[in-house]
C-alpha cells in the first residue's frame, strides 16, 4: 500500500539559512530542525552568551584605561599602547545569531568549532582580568569613575537593547504560553528603569556651581609630541598654555640633578651606541660629562610610542633628533622665563652613590643656582623637610602621599599631588575647603578631565596638554531637573513600546488561532497557503511516497489521510 504524506511547500528563507549557516553549520534546509532546543546546546549558549557579557565588561576596562596606557604600555604592551581584542565582534555576532534563532524557533546548535572559540575566548578573557588583577589591580578604578562620565548614557544604551530584545521575549511567551516568563522580564525592565536612583556623577549639577577650569600641568612636558623630559618637550607643553611642569629627577656621580624617568638610560637615550658596555648601568651612575654625549630624541622618531610623528613638521623632526639629557637647572631657568610652576619628583641615588646623603642640598643648589623663584618650586621629597624649610622658606610644601587635610596643615604642607584614582568626591571639596592644593595625575582624556573638573579639582598633570587645551568646557553637563526629564522620558518610551511589542505579537497568534491553525511554522506551508501564492513566488517540492505493507489493525490510505484532504480541499474551494 502507498502511504501519501502532505505537499510541503518551501519559501526562499535567505536569512534564516545564513543564520542557521553561521551559527551551526547547517547550510542545507533539511538540517534545521524546530524541535526544542537539548538541554547541552541550551547551556553552550548560555556559555556563550556569558562569555560575551565578560568580554564587554573587558573591552569596556580597556577603553577606559586608554588614559593610562602610557602609564602600562612598556610593562605589559612592549610598547604597543592600544588594546585590541578581536574575539569581541565575533562573539557579538554569534550571541545576535542565537537570538536570532530563538525569535525564529529554530533549535540552538552551535558548531563544535565555534564551541572551541568560544572557550578559547573565555579562558583568555580570565586569564588577562586574574594578571591584570596581579600587575595593575589599583587601575579597576577605572570603572567606578568612567561610569561617572558614561553611567547616563550606558542606561539609555542598555534601556534600547532591552527594548528590542523584547520582541524576541513576546514572541517566546506567546509560543510557550508561560507567563513565568512575562514576569521576569517585566521585573528585570522595572530593575533598569530604576537604575538612575544610583547613578551619581557630579557633572549632573547646577552649571552656576561650575568652578573655573582646572590648571594643567605638562607632566614630563607633553610626550606624546616630543621626547619625554627633554628640554623640546617642555618648550612644546609651553606652548600649549600650562600653567607647571612636572619631571623626574635623578643624581649624577658628580651631583648634577637631571631629568630621567627610567631607573637606567636604555629606552630614552642611544646608550647602547655610545656606552655599550655600560647599557645596564642605573642613570645615576653616570657624570653629567657622560649624560650630555647622549641622544635623548631619536628614539622617539624610530619607536613612535604615540604614533604621533607622522603629524609633526620636518623642522620639528629635525630639533627632534639633536635633543639630549636635560638638567634640572635647565628646566628650572626655562620654567622661571615662562614664570611656570615646577614640580620634580627627586629619586635618591643607591647607597654607595658619592651624593647618596648630600642629595638634599645637591638639588637645593640647583634650584638656587637657576634663579627660578622658590613659590614657583613644589617640593616633594618628605625627607628633612624641616632643613629644606629652613634652607628654602618660600618652596611649596608639596606632598606626594595621601593624608588628611588636618595632618598636612599641620606639617606646613600646602599642596598635594596624587593619582586621579586615590581621591573621592567628598574628599575633593574637604581639600578645596582646607585651602589644600590639590594636583591629580595623569589625566589624559577628555572625559576625566570633565569629571574631575566638575568634582572641583584646582589642577591635573596630563601627558596630552594638546589635547585638554581642545576642552574648554565639560563634555556634558547638566541640571538634576533636565536629567530626570530624560530619565523618565526614556522609561516611558521604553514602556509604550514593549506593551506595543507585546500586543502585537499576542495580536498576530490569535488570527493564526482563528485560521484554524495550532501553530506557525514560518518554514514549512500546507496547500493552503500554496493557494494564495503564485507559483513564481514559491518552490515545491515533490510529493514523498512512502511504499510500506499494510499491517493489520492499519486502515487504508483514505482512512489516513482523508480529513487532511477533505480539509485542503475545502480551504482551496473556499478561495
Amino acid at each position: 500500500m502507498v502511504k501519501h504524506q502532505p505537499l510541503q511547500v518551501y519559501e526562499r528563507q535567505l536569512c534564516l539559512s545564513c543564520i542557521t549557516g553561521i551559527y551551526g553549520c547547517r547550510w542545507k534546509r533539511y538540517q534545521r530542525s524546530h524541535d526544542d532546543t537539548t538541554k547541552w546546546e541550551l547551556l553552550w549558549s548560555l556559555i556563550l552568551l556569558l562569555t560575551f557579557c565578560l568580554l564587554l565588561v573587558w573591552f569596556y576596562f580597556w577603553w577606559e584605561a586608554h588614559n593610562d596606557y602610557s602609564e602600562f604600555n612598556w610593562f605589559l604592551y612592549n610598547r604597543s599602547g592600544e588594546w585590541s581584542d578581536g574575539t569581541v565582534p565575533i562573539l557579538a555576532t554569534t550571541a545576535v545569531l542565537a537570538l536570532c534563532h530563538v525569535a525564529l524557533g529554530q533549535q540552538l546548535n552551535l558548531h563544535w568549532l565555534h564551541k572551541i572559540g568560544v572557550t578559547v575566548a573565555l579562558l583568555t578573557t580570565i586569564i588577562g582580568v586574574i594578571s591584570v588583577n596581579q600587575t595593575w589591580a589599583q587601575e579597576w578604578d577605572v570603572i567606578p569613575i568612567s561610569l561617572q562620565a558614561t553611567g547616563p548614557f550606558l542606561h539609555i544604551g542598555a534601556l534600547a537593547a532591552v527594548t528590542a530584545l523584547s520582541w524576541i521575549v513576546a514572541g517566546q511567551v506567546t509560543r510557550a504560553e508561560k507567563m513565568s516568563m512575562c514576569v521576569y522580564v517585566c521585573g528585570v525592565l522595572l530593575a533598569l528603569y530604576m537604575v538612575p536612583l544610583h547613578i551619581t556623577s557630579p557633572c549632573i549639577m547646577d552649571p552656576a556651581t561650575l568652578k573655573p577650569r582646572p590648571n594643567v600641568i605638562g607632566h614630563q612636558g607633553a610626550p606624546m609630541l616630543a621626547p619625554e623630559n627633554t628640554l623640546w618637550s617642555f618648550q612644546r607643553a609651553l606652548q600649549m598654555n600650562v600653567t607647571g611642569l612636572e619631571a623626574d629627577v635623578a643624581i649624577s656621580m658628580d651631583g648634577v640633578p637631571f631629568l630621567m624617568r627610567d631607573l637606567t638610560l636604555r629606552r630614552t637615550t642611544d646608550v647602547e651606541k655610545v656606552f655599550p658596555d655600560r647599557q645596564m648601568d642605573e642613570a645615576s651612575l653616570f657624570n653629567w660629562t657622560d649624560l650630555q654625549q647622549l641622544n635623548a630624541g631619536r628614539w622617539f622618531l624610530k619607536d613612535d610610542p604615540f604614533w604621533t610623528v607622522h603629524t609633526l613638521f620636518q623642522h620639528e623632526k629635525e630639533r627632534i633628533a639633536n635633543q639630549t639629557v636635560c638638567s634640572l637647572e635647565q628646566l628650572l631657568k626655562l620654567a622661571s622665563y615662562h614664570n611656570s610652576t615646577v614640580v620634580f619628583r627627586l629619586r635618591r641615588p643607591p647607597p654607595k652613590h658619592p651624593c647618596y646623603d648630600s642629595w638634599i642640598n645637591d638639588t637645593l643648589q640647583a634650584v638656587r643656582q637657576s634663579g627660578v623663584p622658590q613659590s614657583l618650586v613644589m617640593w616633594t621629597p618628605d625627607e628633612n623637610r624641616t632643613q629644606v624649610r629652613q634652607l628654602a622658606p618660600d618652596l611649596i610644601q608639596t606632598s606626594v602621599v595621601k593624608r588628611s587635610h588636618q595632618i598636612l596643615q599641620q606639617s606646613g604642607i600646602s599642596s598635594l599631588l596624587l593619582r586621579y584614582n586615590q581621591v573621592s568626591r567628598e574628599e575633593i571639596g574637604n581639600f578645596s575647603e582646607a585651602h589644600i592644593n590639590l594636583t591629580l595625575y595623569t589625566v589624559n582624556e577628555p572625559w576625566l578631565y570633565s569629571v574631575l573638573w566638575c568634582s572641583g579639582v584646582s589642577s591635573v598633570s596630563s601627558e596630552a596638554p594638546h589635547v585638554l587645551l581642545k576642552v574648554p568646557y565639560p563634555i556634558w553637563l547638566m541640571r538634576p531637573n533636565e536629567y530626570c526629564l530624560a530619565w523618565v522620558s526614556a522609561d516611558l518610551i521604553s514602556f509604550a513600546v514593549v506593551i506595543g511589542i507585546f500586543i502585537f505579537q499576542n495580536y498576530h497568534m490569535i488570527r493564526y488561532r482563528m485560521s484554524g491553525m495550532r501553530s506557525y511554522n514560518p518554514e514549512q506551508i500546507m496547500l493552503n497557503a500554496a493557494v494564495r501564492r503564485s507559483s513564481g513566488d514559491i518552490n515545491v517540492m515533490k510529493e514523498k511516497l512512502i511504499f510500506s505493507e499494510v499491517r493489520n489493525g492499519v486502515g487504508s490510505a483514505e482512512e489516513l489521510y482523508g480529513d487532511s484532504y477533505d480539509y485542503y480541499a475545502n480551504q482551496g474551494i473556499s478561495q
